[in-house]
């Protein structure tokens, strides 16, 4: 086959890992280089036998060596090819979301939109990015200027700011710098003044986002669905929800008629932000805040026998981000979930969950299984359910996998 480009040969154990859907070729997977290739820029990928396997970025800072972008040998990676791209990720989630819902969803989703590394969420009338690929660093000022664009031209929306939370360390491994700032925008006339908080309605409930300091890109929109799904159970009940960050768990179940909703976080900073929602939604006198340690208060409830509620949500921050750590995380989902199970009566509800990939759906059941056997408790589930549509999943690119949500019965 003519090569276009540079490109790099891999092992059968790279070539397989290819032909069977995945998108990444790591270091040790590759036997040979063409020539001489400048980080960021993209390359072929052959096999031994000298078939096409894809196109992608290459990185030698990286132990991901080559992100592919396409595995059709026919693409050239321009303008046209990026405006393309963009286009069937932005028309799918409109399809996905609706009318209503594309106005504040995630609008690419990284290697499951095929744009490695790359993060946007979209908050009304505000994009917010984050970037994690060299290759996608060197081509982000067509990537934004043509998103804009389409949004504003072909799908008749507003879109006044994009912010660029570049402030993970991932990125040093990639040979990049950390930062954040808004993007002056080519000439398209979008703010840099404005002060990073904006407000998003999601299920009927009102939000102040803040994008400049809040977590990741300032609101965990994967969730959306989920939230909506424990608003018929809360109705009427005691809800404790774990974790709450800035509430938004917590907000579903006192907007749906929850008789009272107490939300926990070990940080002061998403709590008051949790409060100020609370107060734009009218539910104030409908809610408590406790800032204080959600192992140590299930402990403490634990301890003295007495639970005063008939729900628990359990929305932990990932206990683990690689397989080395794998079982300290397990060991402490399992403490919360133990601990939950046995505090709830008979016919109380829990809703339980984990967005770390390395925790799996099978040892994460299998974690549930162990806590309730040791609560001595039976499950009954209700729902078990996954990230919304936005944050799409690839079959045979498992990072792309990671939330797993279940509401059970105790019974």
């Amino acid at each position: 086959m003519m090569h276009k480009l540079p490109f790099v040969t891999v092992t059968e154990k790279g070539a397989n890992f290819l032909r069977g859907g995945h998108v990444w070729v790591y270091a040790d997977e590759i036997t040979a280089l063409s020539a001489e290739v400048e980080n960021g820029t993209a390359v072929d990928v052959f096999s031994a036998k000298d078939r096409y396997l894809g196109t992608g970025f290459y990185n030698a800072n990286s132990k991901i060596r080559v992100r592919i972008l396409t595995k059709n040998a026919n693409d050239t990676i321009d303008r046209a090819f990026w405006e393309r791209k963009l286009r069937w990720a932005l028309e799918y989630r409109r399809a996905v979301m609706g009318d209503t819902d594309f106005s504040c969803c995630r609008l690419i989703f990284g290697e499951a939109d095929a744009f490695p590394g790359l993060t946007v969420d979209r908050f009304g009338n505000v994009l917010v990015t984050q970037v994690l690929s060299l290759g996608t660093e060197r081509v982000k000022e067509t990537l934004y200027e043509l998103l804009v664009r389409l949004l504003r031209e072909e799908f008749g929306q507003q879109i006044d700011a994009l912010y660029e939370r570049n402030d993970v360390a991932i990125r040093e491994l990639e040979g990049m710098e950390q930062y954040t700032a808004f993007w002056n925008g080519n000439g398209l006339n979008l703010r840099t003044d404005l002060d990073g908080k904006t407000e998003i309605t999601e299920n009927g409930v009102r939000y102040e986002v803040d994008y400049i300091n809040g977590q990741k890109t300032g609101f965990f929109l994967d969730q959306k669905y989920n939230r909506r799904a424990i608003q018929t159970l809360a109705r009427g009940r005691r809800v404790l929800d774990c974790f709450t960050h800035t509430g938004s768990f917590a907000l579903n179940a006192a907007v749906s008629g929850a008789e009272h909703v107490t939300a926990v976080d070990i940080s002061a900073d998403a709590l008051a932000m949790a409060k100020k929602n609370a107060e734009r939604n009218g539910l104030d006198g409908k809610m408590d805040f406790v800032c204080t340690d959600v192992f140590a208060l299930l402990t403490s409830m634990a301890e003295k026998g007495k639970c005063d509620y008939d729900f628990i949500i359990l929305d932990p921050p990932a206990f683990t981000k690689s397989r080395d750590t794998l079982k300290n995380a397990i060991r402490g989902y399992k403490e919360i979930n133990l601990k939950a199970m046995r505090l709830l009566r008979r016919g109380a509800y829990l809703a339980t969950c984990s967005c770390s990939h390395f925790m799996t759906e099978e040892n994460f059941k299998r974690m549930l299984h162990d806590a309730a056997a040791d609560a001595g408790a039976s499950l009954r589930q209700i729902e078990a359910r996954q990230q919304a549509p936005d944050h799409p999943i690839l079959w045979n690119v498992p990072e792309t996998d990671y939330l797993k949500f279940f509401i059970f019965q105790i019974v």
